[in-house]
C-alpha cells in the first residue's frame, strides 16, 4: 500500500498546484471589471486564470466518459481535447482578429509535436533509453497531419497566384477544403473509435482515469464542473482576446506571435502536462495519441468549425490564407513528425532535436513582420 501511495504523489502534488491557479479566475474578474487595470496585467492574469480551467475541463470530460461507455467517452474526450483553445479563438473571431485565429491554428499544430512530443521524448527518454510506441497509429496520425499541411498550402499557393483578384474563389475555395477537412476527421473518429480502436489501447488498462480506480464520481457533477469549467473559459477568453492587441504593442509581439505562442501554450498546457506525465511512466502510445492527436483535432475539426462560425459571429467570413512562414513551419513539423513516426521509437536525444526546431520556430516568429494583406481576411 505504501508503495502505491508513493506513485500517486506527484499527480496528486501536479492536480494541487494547477487547482491554485484558480486564484487567479477571481483577480482577473476584479481587475476587468472592478479596477480596470491595464491590458498587459489583464492579459497575463488571463493566461494563468485559463490554465488550470481547461484542466478542469479535460478531467471533467474524463469522468464524464466512465459513465457513458468507451464509444461515446472516446467521442467526448476527442470533441473537448481541445475545448479551451476553441473557446479562445471563437472570441477572437468575434473581434475580428483573423491573424490571432489562424496563428493560434498553427500553433497548435506545431507545438502539439515538437514542443510536447519533444518534451515528452525528453523526460521519458531520460528515464528509459528506448520507448517504443504503436508504429501504424502514429503513421495515420503523420498521414492526417500531411493532410492538413495541404489544406493549409493549397489556399495560400492560390493567393499567391491569383493575388487579390478572386477574393470570392479565394473564399469559395477555403470553405470546400473546410468541408473535406471536416469529412475526413469524422472518417478518422470512426476509424479510431470503432473499426481499428484496438490500435489506440495500448495503454487503456494501465492510464484509467482516478475515478475509475476508486470511486466512480456522480455524473450530475461532474456535468457540473465541465459546465462551470466552460463558462469561466469563455469570461477569462474574452479578457485575453480583448487586451491581446494592446498587449502585443505594448510588448512589441505580433498578433501572428501571440497566437502562435502564447495562446497556443496556455489553451493546451494541462493537456500537455498529461502527455509529459504519460511519457515519464513509459507508456508512449498514450503520450503520442495527445501529442498528434490534439494536432489533427485542431487542424481537421476546429480550423474547419472556426471557418464555418465565421460566417455567422465574425465582420465577414474567414478563409484558410495562412501566411507563407506559417505554412513553412506546419509542412517542415509535419516532415519531422513523419520521420520519428517511422521507426516506432524515441529518445531523449529526439526529443532535443524536436525542441531545438520548436525554439528556432518561436524565434522567426518573434522576428517576423506583419505584412499587410498576406494573412487574408
Amino acid at each position: 500500500m505504501a508503495t502505491t501511495t508513493t506513485a500517486k504523489r506527484p499527480l496528486l502534488s501536479a492536480a494541487n498546484l494547477l487547482n491554485a491557479l484558480l486564484v487567479f479566475v477571481p483577480v482577473a474578474m476584479l481587475m476587468e471589471w472592478v479596477f480596470h487595470s491595464p491590458p498587459l496585467w489583464i492579459f497575463v492574469v488571463a493566461c494563468l486564470a485559463i490554465i488550470p480551467l481547461a484542466g478542469l475541463m479535460g478531467h471533467a470530460t474524463e469522468q464524464i466518459a466512465e459513465h457513458v461507455g468507451e464509444g461515446l467517452g472516446g467521442l467526448l474526450n476527442a470533441t473537448f481535447g481541445n475545448a479551451a483553445e476553441l473557446i479562445i479563438a471563437i472570441m477572437a473571431l468575434r473581434a475580428g482578429l483573423f491573424d490571432l485565429v489562424k496563428a493560434s491554428i498553427t500553433g497548435s499544430i506545431i507545438g502539439n509535436v515538437l514542443l510536447v512530443f519533444g518534451l515528452s521524448a525528453l523526460v521519458g527518454g531520460m528515464k528509459y533509453e528506448t520507448q517504443r510506441f504503436n508504429r501504424t497509429a502514429a503513421g495515420l496520425g503523420s498521414t492526417l497531419l500531411v493532410l492538413s499541411a495541404v489544406g493549409l498550402v493549397v489556399p495560400a499557393v492560390f493567393h499567391m497566384m491569383v493575388g487579390d483578384t478572386a477574393p470570392g474563389a479565394e473564399r469559395n475555395l477555403s470553405l470546400e477544403i473546410a468541408v473535406v477537412l471536416m469529412a475526413t476527421y469524422v472518417a478518422s473518429l470512426f476509424f479510431t473509435l470503432r473499426t481499428h480502436k484496438h490500435l489506440y489501447m495500448g495503454d487503456a488498462g494501465e492510464s484509467a482515469p482516478e475515478g475509475a480506480l476508486g470511486h466512480r464520481v456522480p455524473l450530475g457533477r461532474s456535468v457540473a464542473m465541465l459546465v462551470g469549467a466552460t463558462v469561466g473559459v469563455t469570461i477569462m477568453a474574452e479578457f485575453l482576446v480583448g487586451a491581446a492587441e494592446a498587449t502585443a504593442e505594448r510588448l512589441g509581439w505580433s498578433e501572428i506571435f501571440v497566437g502562435v505562442i502564447v495562446v497556443a501554450i496556455i489553451g493546451n498546457a494541462a493537456e500537455h502536462s498529461t502527455a509529459i506525465i504519460m511519457a515519464a511512466k513509459n507508456k508512449m502510445d498514450a503520450s503520442i495519441n495527445i501529442a498528434v492527436g490534439s494536432s489533427i483535432q485542431i487542424a481537421l475539426f476546429v480550423a474547419p468549425l472556426l471557418l464555418f462560425l465565421s460566417y455567422f459571429i465574425a465582420p465577414a467570413p474567414m478563409d484558410l490564407i495562412f501566411t507563407p512562414f506559417e505554412v513553412l513551419a506546419v509542412g517542415v513539423c509535419v516532415g519531422i513528425m513523419a520521420f520519428c513516426a517511422n521507426d516506432g521509437e524515441s529518445h531523449w536525444m529526439e526529443g532535443i532535436q524536436l525542441l531545438a526546431v520548436y525554439i528556432i520556430l518561436g524565434i522567426a516568429f518573434y522576428f517576423l513582420p506583419v505584412a499587410p494583406g498576406v494573412a487574408g481576411h
